[in-house]
């Protein structure tokens, strides 16, 4: 195993190849819903059941889709590389891709919590949530992602990662929704930083970063080569 640390910072572009709807994308699901009605701290304290619909509606989604070729060359690189995966997105395709590192930024939806006590998890794997369903202290269960209003809980631990990493990998987010967007700003001022995206994104860093103008499933094959070439 090479004492080479990568780490990888992937959002919703690289589950838009599985089939899953992106949010910010022109079509995507910000334009089908209204997130204040459906995703915000105060649509769950308004109206339950309704931010509950759209989240049992998402995990159905999740259910029926499966990883694709970026997912696993994410994965395959462990065989050499010490890897770390960041993620932004609330699917387990990372896992199921093969990947055992893995920090959920904005949470999981196989996985519920209480409403009052954020500690208090439990796997629910792709059932839905009910409303008058209860956690163990007897309270509403919730989804076990971050809805808007609230905070990022897992977001020093995503900087000290990243503040690890000899490779920095950007793969299929605009990098404009902070505070997940700041963490570029962290990594070593040696360690170089490859964004994998489409589309021209752009980034205020002062990093010199090498772009790959890829869809993701293109895009990784084209990494894993580059990386094994700094390897050797």
């Amino acid at each position: 195993m090479d004492d080479k640390k990568i780490v990888i910072f992937t959002g919703a572009g690289i589950s838009k190849e599985s089939g899953i709807d992106t949010f910010r994308d022109r079509g995507g699901l910000w334009e089908q819903f209204d997130f204040m009605e459906v995703s915000h701290i105060f649509a769950w304290n308004k109206n339950p059941a309704k931010v509950l619909n759209f989240f049992n509606m998402l995990r159905t989604e999740i259910k029926h889709t499966q990883p694709n070729d970026a997912h696993c060359v994410l994965a395959e690189l462990e065989k050499d590389f010490e890897v770390t995966v960041i993620t932004q997105n609330v699917d387990d395709l990372h896992e199921r891709g093969g990947s055992s590192r893995i920090i959920h930024l904005h949470g999981e939806m196989t996985k519920a919590r209480s409403s009052v006590n954020p500690d208090l998890i439990v796997d629910i794997g792709y059932n839905e949530i009910k409303l008058g369903e209860k956690a163990s202290d007897g309270s509403q269960l919730r989804p076990h992602v971050v809805m808007f209003g609230e905070a990022v809980p897992l977001l020093q631990t995503a900087i000290d990662t990243v503040k690890t990493a000899d490779v920095f990998v950007i793969i299929g987010t605009s990098l404009n929704v902070n505070p997940a967007a700041s963490l570029i700003g962290y990594v070593k001022d040696d360690a170089p930083v490859y964004l994998i995206d489409p589309a021209d994104v752009v980034c205020y860093s002062d990093k010199k970063i090498i772009k790959i103008r890829e869809k993701a499933t293109v895009g990784t094959k084209l990494l894993k080569e580059m990386l094994y070439n700094l390897k050797n």
